[in-house]
């Protein structure tokens, strides 16, 4: 899995509309300075600021809206087996994928193009070896895209839709908040695919004030 082009935004508007039910906007203490970096603006929250957001986190999510309206964009590179779990998570969430119906047939197919990861060669007595197994697989994969575009026979494009593997990596823009990252951390942070416990939670690890507001207790045992 990769994460690139990842930006957090709205920081300041959050915070502001974090006071707004109590009119206690002269108690804020976070402010907006000229630095900038690769993943946000540069954003200081306060201790004023910190201190009602953790309570507010706390209370519950009826309570912490403001999670809501941090929003985060980045472009995600996974296979297709994690994006079938990450579905799950379709509310407050916007995702533009590349698409296999248009342009899986006009690229070389190669061992690249799948989740190798963690990847192991197993040998299954009376079976083949992984190893043997892919390299036939996606021999038999080429074969179908190259048929495909020398005839635009439509069935050998659909052979090749019906075998692709689930770890076909597909990449999408995806943009979320603050507030779905805080549940699926809660969720997906003992999950045993690699995938969630390890590459997903740890570009959440790399996002703005992570232990502040999205980690907050995770260590301690809440869920």
């Amino acid at each position: 899995m990769k994460f690139t082009n990842t930006k957090v935004f709205n920081f300041d508007g959050a915070i502001r509309g974090m006071r707004n039910p109590m009119n206690s906007w002269h108690k804020s203490d976070s402010w907006q300075s000229d630095f900038t970096n690769d993943v946000k603006e540069g954003y200081f929250i306060g201790a004023n600021d910190m201190k009602l957001a953790q309570q507010l986190i706390r209370a519950g999510s009826e309570h912490r809206k403001f999670l809501r309206q941090i929003t985060v964009s980045v472009d995600i590179k996974a296979p297709l087996y994690w994006w079938k779990e990450f579905d799950t998570y379709k509310v407050g969430t916007t995702a533009n994928s590349t698409s296999t119906m248009h342009k899986l047939a006009s690229t070389e197919i190669t061992k690249d193009c799948f989740e190798m990861g963690d990847y192991q060669n197993v040998q299954v007595v009376g079976a083949a070896t992984t190893n043997t197994m892919w390299k036939s697989l996606i021999m038999y994969m080429e074969v179908l895209r190259k048929k495909y575009n020398q005839s635009k026979d439509i069935q050998y494009w659909k052979e090749l839709i019906r075998v692709l593997p689930e770890s076909w990596l597909q990449t999408r823009t995806i943009t979320l908040n603050y507030e779905n990252l805080y549940s699926i951390i809660r969720h997906r942070n003992n999950h045993k695919l690699t995938e969630w416990r390890e590459s997903f939670i740890d570009w959440c690890r790399t996002l703005p004030f992570v232990d502040e507001l999205l980690f907050l207790e995770l260590e301690k045992g809440e869920k």
